[in-house]
């Protein structure tokens, strides 16, 4: 069970409606560290995904999202910069920038080979 004084069971909900809120410890723990160095609240645009959320559902096979690995944080501009720099510091390996339009975003994770996922990587959206 993960606990964490910056982030809550609630923001990590997947929004399809199930409710879980599955996201893996140690990678929270990382998401910590990061929000604990990056000294500003970080505000989670998504967390976990369950299989069903309509994101997941169009993908061959689930991301990161739905293994508990990953979040996107809403962010954009020098703010987009300073948090991309720390996040590679801290050692995320899933690495989307989404800084375009008007839903701007960061994606992190710490997806594997294990996970089915390529990882080093970064990409755009």
């Amino acid at each position: 069970m993960w606990d964490t004084k910056y982030f809550s069971k609630d923001e990590m909900r997947c929004k399809c409606g199930c409710g879980q809120a599955l996201m893996d410890f140690e990678f929270m723990k990382k998401l910590t560290f990061l929000r604990e160095c990056y000294e500003k609240p970080m505000i989670v645009s998504s967390g976990y995904r369950c299989a069903k959320h309509p994101v997941e559902a169009k993908k061959a096979k689930p991301g990161a999202h739905s293994t508990g690995k990953a979040v996107d944080i809403a962010i954009s501009g020098e703010e987009a910069y300073t948090l991309l720099k720390m996040a590679m510091q801290a050692g995320f390996i899933g690495i989307g920038v989404q800084q375009k339009g008007s839903g701007r975003f960061i994606h992190l994770d710490m997806g594997s080979a294990e996970d089915g996922l390529t990882r080093p990587t970064v990409w755009s959206y």
